[in-house]
């Protein structure tokens, strides 16, 4: 099963077991991560799942592009939107997941 790191302001990591096929935020939220609210439940209407991804992660890894709709949200977004910026609602768990660090968004990178 993935392991993604779910890294907080403070600095405090959460490590969490993401089952394939199923959402980052969905896992995130099943193991409390703290900052990933996921209000409207992964219809990507509220942007409270947002998280920022590493430049080095966003060349790495197979994630999918950021829809139309994705787009529009992060453009709503608490915390200042960056490159790496996604809704973790968006982003399904793959294998090639395993490893992945991302910092939850709150207020800012």
């Amino acid at each position: 099963m993935p392991v993604i790191t779910f890294r907080r302001l403070d600095g405090a990591e959460d490590r969490v077991d993401a089952p394939v096929g199923a959402s980052v935020m969905k896992a995130a939220v099943a193991h409390g991560v703290p900052g990933i609210v996921a209000e409207c439940g992964g219809q990507a209407m509220c942007a409270t799942c947002h998280f920022y991804v590493a430049d080095q992660d966003l060349a790495d890894r197979s994630l999918p592009p950021v829809s139309d709709e994705e787009d529009e949200m992060l453009d709503c977004t608490s915390a200042p939107r960056t490159a790496g910026s996604r809704l973790s609602c968006q982003i399904e768990v793959t294998d090639a997941l395993d490893g992945l660090t991302v910092d939850v968004a709150g207020e800012g990178p």
